[in-house]
């Protein structure tokens, strides 16, 4: 059996009110489904730079990232997911989206009406705590 290619990537849990925010993937193999936002380590760059840049990039908003929360591993078909997790907090923008298909602020009722990424979903029990 070979060993999956691990992908590093960065994700922003963006809690505010009591809801967390979440975006719908418009395209791939996982279109349509639901990830907190975020995206993949350049070389050489720290996971808190990349979340910045990479919410910088896709959603026009400029962020704080205040703590690490854990570290999501996932198995999917065609490689190793290594995910790791911030909670984050906007500073300026409106969460604008330049590449997803939708988004929605979560409640704690309402986290388990979308269809999350399977890595995504390991972290809604976490997420319901902090809510």
């Amino acid at each position: 059996m070979t060993e999956l290619k691990t992908i590093q990537v960065v994700a922003a849990l963006i809690i505010h009110e009591g809801r967390i925010f979440a975006t719908q993937r418009g395209y791939g193999d996982w279109k349509d489904w639901w990830e907190f936002p975020g995206g993949k380590l350049e070389p050489g760059e720290a996971p808190e730079e990349a979340l910045v840049r990479e919410i910088r990039e896709e959603l026009a908003t400029e962020i704080s990232v205040d703590r690490y929360v854990t570290t999501v591993e996932w198995d999917y078909p065609t490689f190793h997911l290594s995910m790791r997790c911030y909670l984050c907090s906007v500073i300026s923008g409106t969460l604008t989206l330049l590449e997803h298909e939708a988004s929605a602020w979560l409640g704690k009722e309402q986290l388990h009406s979308v269809n999350w990424l399977p890595a995504d979903e390991g972290l809604i029990p976490e997420i319901e705590a902090m809510l």
